[in-house]
């Protein structure tokens, strides 16, 4: 099964034709899409036997669950509320989780929901690890190989010099007791952002490097995120290659968590044209969508989202629009950030007043993030089941503003 592009839900009919009726901003998240891309994972477990988990920093829509239950393992989670959140939704699946220093007054209840703790730190472990154990969870150590891969994304390098994410070899070495080890179940390592399996090969040299020697003393290994298997060019058999070295090497069971892959692909934003202002050669289309607020990575990843019917090449935040009789938009929100742009792109027409615009591929790292800045209502989120019915999931107003900032 391939991979689908980001507009393929629409079946050859506009975004008018298919959103027009609902109340924009919103989001849309496909079911179909989201099946497909479990279909491609779970052929991943079923030819290596390895366990997926997804990753619910990068998607937490928990009523899209049921349609991933059929190939999921389980989830994993960031701390106490999205672990709570997978145990809730999926109480039949596995629960991991991961943090960079867990609070000693949540541990009790976090170990409710766990069924695999992983510690980012010796001293982490030391202090939290043997309650964990005599509650009967499976306990890991991140480790850091001390090698990057990332190519333009520093913020998302844990393996840059100073990181605080993983233990280095030398930290191993100069804390791991025996008896620190001996509570180990598995090692866990996340390096990779958006990235194809030769990253992953590289990166499992470098752990093989690193603690090749303390691998085979482990039950697991976790791969952790950040690999882009739904992508349409992904190489998936150098995956599949690296997944059973490590089983064949290290006799470990192997698990990923990918978060943006289970849904990558699957949800739209739908936005319309609220003014068109010039400036100099620039044209600006203000949307009642907002980078800042309702698709945060467009400025903190920089991520540009694919745009419908937008020309091949557009979605650049440096370009000029070029004449003045270009079809060139320079695209942001209604807010008072100036920074608040989501980028420049082409149409084969001049944009008007009240225009249906749709953003691709926004499902992961949108509804998880997005925030009220400048008092900007939450968009909508709607669930085009697998028939293309459209279910409406929630009912943001004035009071989602209101109540984060006080009674």
């Amino acid at each position: 099964m391939t991979a689908r592009p980001p507009f393929a839900a629409l079946r050859g009919r506009t975004p008018e034709d298919c959103f027009g009726r609902l109340a924009t901003p919103c989001y849309i998240l496909d079911e179909a899409a989201l099946r497909q891309n479990g279909e491609i994972l779970k052929g991943v477990a079923d030819r290596t036997g390895a366990k997926l988990l997804l990753a619910q920093k990068a998607f937490s829509n928990y009523d899209c669950y049921p349609a991933l239950a059929p190939y999921l393992a389980g989830t994993e989670a960031s701390g106490l509320f999205e672990a709570r959140l997978g145990w809730e939704i999926l109480p039949e699946k596995e629960v991991h989780v991961f943090c960079g220093a867990y609070r000693d007054d949540e541990f009790d209840e976090l170990l409710r929901y766990a069924d695999h703790v992983v510690f980012n730190s010796p001293a982490q472990l030391s202090r939290l690890g043997p309650q964990a154990k005599a509650a009967g969870k499976s306990l890991g150590l991140r480790i850091n190989p001390e090698c990057s891969t990332q190519e333009g994304h520093a913020i998302y390098d844990p393996c840059a010099p100073g990181s605080r994410l993983g233990t280095t070899r030398e930290q191993w070495d100069a804390k791991m007791t025996p008896d620190l080890v001996a509570l180990l179940d598995g090692l866990h390592f996340h390096t990779l952002c958006e990235q194809d399996s030769d990253a992953l090969e590289i990166t499992l040299d470098a752990v093989a490097e690193k603690f090749g020697d303390v691998l085979p003393r482990m039950k697991w290994l976790n791969m952790g995120g950040g690999h882009h298997v739904t992508r349409p060019d992904y190489d998936i058999p150098r995956l599949e290659r690296c997944i059973r070295f490590a089983q064949e090497t290290w006799g470990v069971t192997v698990y990923l968590e990918p978060g943006e892959a289970w849904a990558l692909n699957a949800g739209f934003l739908a936005s319309r044209v609220l003014d068109v202002t010039e400036n100099g050669s620039v044209k600006n289309a203000i949307l009642d969508c907002s980078a800042a607020c309702h698709m945060p990575d467009v400025i903190e990843m920089p991520y540009m989202p694919p745009l419908y019917g937008a020309a091949e090449g557009s979605g650049s935040r440096d370009q000029g629009s070029g004449d003045d009789n270009s079809n060139v938009y320079r695209l942001g929100g209604p807010s008072c950030l100036s920074g608040d742009v989501i980028g420049d792109y082409e149409f084969d027409h001049a944009l008007q007043i009240g225009e249906l615009v749709l953003f691709g591929d926004l499902a992961i790292y949108s509804t998880c993030k997005n925030n009220t800045f400048n008092g900007m209502p939450l968009p909508n989120i709607w669930y085009r089941r697998a028939d293309g019915s459209l279910e409406q999931l929630t009912d943001f107003g004035y009071r989602d503003f209101k109540y984060r900032l006080g009674r």
